[in-house]
């Protein structure tokens, strides 16, 4: 069916609720925005459902989400042996909540057993959860740090991450065989009453708190100083203000200021443009508590609390906004070294990082002894790494992390942790203060032993259809002929990630140039978003030598990009 007879299934449809076909009589006469509601079903990836909010199949949506959950519940059925159990969480986001309810609804009505949050939960608590219940899959509705007419639906496996690809794959076969508009359903208040669903409380939060605790270091120090440090948090309206605070407390961090405009849950985002902690702009209210309250970091999570971000005090005053790779870089030397200091250190210990996140990290582990893997981007991969250590007993996962402001350490959730990275901040904190520095001076410190490390990113945001058929051109232009030298350097090697047997990882739409200086360039369409994204990384032995890099590299490819996305 074309866009339009897909629009007139929905209109005639008497499954289709009158006010969704009040939605959809009001663009009768916008083709464009047919096409865009209607030219394809929302696709069902390894990362599950994520669309704009509104009626269509290209859209999220009550029909959307039970058609999928349909499908997984189906795809249980026929994997599981038993009654198969799935947890559901959700964040802040518009319409998260009910898409939740119907998520478990529809389950239940296929025999599944269900624990749903009562409550908003971040994306680890929810990983941390299918563990602890040893249930065989999970469901967040969230669209993470996307602008609010997004959401999404995450699909996570029996071993706490994202669904691999063969399980989505197969869940994705199931979801296109559900026909029309009606799933199985149990009304809400019969599935609570007879116990097919069931209500999560405070008692799996409780060892979640209690076993991220103990991922500390130096726990007696921070119970001793954690009040002498003065931090700024702010949640970004989303479910990060409860677990966040709650862990702080915990373990002494108690002079804690939370930005009172960004604490209450809300879908609209009404403070920033979009709730991302990778954006600067993200901290501007923080700023102005931190410099009333002289604290000397901030900290801010996502709407799902799986990102966070990080801005420090310098010592001329000023704030600088920490990259998702120097967090990642600050929280790996610190562990290390604590683990190194109190005998901890393993001699098998592992670090796991994305292919488009900074080498400083290498270079850190190399020092310390301690392996670092490299895998695709997505973190299920790290969350693969985590579950083959605990398979094999060869390795001991230390930290895991991407560049996008992901982190995680230990393994106990299997997917990014901004709860337990906040901790491990607040922890670095009160340890370099110790000895009279703070998170900038630490960085300095590692820039000045390890060399300069710097990288850069730029997205290219184009959506709808058009968008999506630029980002597959360039791609493809860029795989037939990949530049043989950018900004004056010899390109030494080409790596194309769609051929798994030359790089030993999964395929993966994925361009990868190393130039003879070690600089590297990484291209590839985003899994979530509707993005084009470049990363660059190079190295040298001065900050300014290593800007300077960059920017020649970053200005010959965004050139060469742009190009490419308008043919």
């Amino acid at each position: 069916m074309n866009a339009n007879e897909r629009y007139e299934l929905w209109m005639n449809s008497p499954d289709v609720d009158e006010q969704t076909k009040a939605e959809l009589l009001a663009i009768r006469d916008d083709p464009h925005e047919i096409e865009e509601r209607f030219y394809t079903e929302l696709e069902f990836g390894t990362a599950g459902l994520r669309g704009i909010l509104g009626a269509g199949d290209n859209r999220m949506n009550v029909y959307n989400v039970r058609k999928a959950t349909e499908g997984l519940a189906r795809y249980l059925n026929a994997s599981v042996s038993g009654q198969p159990r799935v947890c559901i969480a959700y964040d802040s986001r518009h319409c998260s909540d009910l898409f939740a309810k119907e998520s478990a609804c529809v389950l239940a009505a296929h025999g599944v057993q269900v624990f749903l949050y009562s409550t908003l939960h971040s994306v680890p608590q929810l990983s941390f959860t299918i563990l602890e219940l040893n249930c065989d899959a999970g469901i967040v509705i969230t669209a993470s740090h996307n602008p609010p007419k997004y959401n999404g639906y995450k699909v996570y496996g029996p071993s706490g991450g994202q669904a691999a690809p063969d399980d989505a794959a197969a869940i994705t076969d199931c979801i296109r065989a559900v026909e029309g508009f009606r799933t199985a359903y149990k009304p809400y208040d019969e599935a609570i009453a007879d116990g097919s669903i069931q209500l999560i409380g405070k008692e799996v939060d409780e060892v979640y708190y209690q076993k991220t605790m103990t991922l500390l270091t130096q726990p007696e120090l921070v119970r001793e100083k954690g009040k002498d440090l003065k931090l700024v948090y702010t949640p970004l309206h989303g479910s990060g203000n409860v677990p966040v605070r709650e862990i702080l407390k915990r373990i002494g961090v108690t002079n804690v200021t939370v930005v009172k405009e960004q604490e209450a849950p809300d879908g609209d985002f009404p403070t920033v443009k979009a709730p991302n902690p990778e954006d600067p702009n993200a901290f501007t209210l923080a700023f102005r508590y931190a410099e009333a309250v002289n604290a000397s970091v901030i900290i801010g999570t996502d709407p799902d609390s799986d990102r966070l971000g990080c801005a420090v005090k310098k010592t001329d005053g000023t704030w600088a906004v920490l990259t998702g790779n120097q967090i990642g870089a600050i929280l790996i030397h610190s562990l290390l070294s604590s683990y190194k200091a109190t005998g901890r250190l393993p001699e098998n210990g592992l670090v796991v990082r994305s292919i488009v996140s900074t080498k400083l990290a290498d270079a850190i582990c190399a020092r310390f002894g301690v392996e670092l893997r490299e895998v695709l981007t997505g973190f299920r991969f790290i969350s693969e790494q985590i579950a083959a250590c605990e398979r094999t007993q060869s390795s001991t996962f230390l930290f895991g992390f991407e560049e996008s402001y992901g982190f995680l350490a230990g393994g106990f959730a299997r997917d990014k942790d901004a709860i337990c990275a906040a901790m491990l901040v607040a922890e670095a904190c009160v340890i370099y203060a110790e000895k009279g520095m703070t998170l900038f001076d630490a960085l300095t410190e590692i820039y000045e032993t390890y060399g300069y490390y710097r990288e850069k990113v730029k997205s290219y945001t184009l959506e709808g259809k058009e968008g999506i058929e630029a980002i597959r051109n360039a791609m493809e232009a860029l795989r037939l002929c990949p530049p043989e030298t950018v900004a004056g350097t010899r390109v030494t090697k080409t790596e194309d990630f769609e051929k798994p047997e030359e790089t030993g990882l999964p395929r993966s739409n994925v361009l990868r140039l190393t130039l003879s200086d070690g600089a590297w360039i990484t291209v590839r369409p985003s899994g979530t978003e509707p993005k084009l994204k470049l990363y660059i990384g190079a190295h040298a032995a001065t900050d300014e030598a290593v800007q300077r890099r960059l920017d020649e590299l970053m200005n010959e490819l965004d050139a060469t990009l742009s190009v490419l996305l308008k043919h």
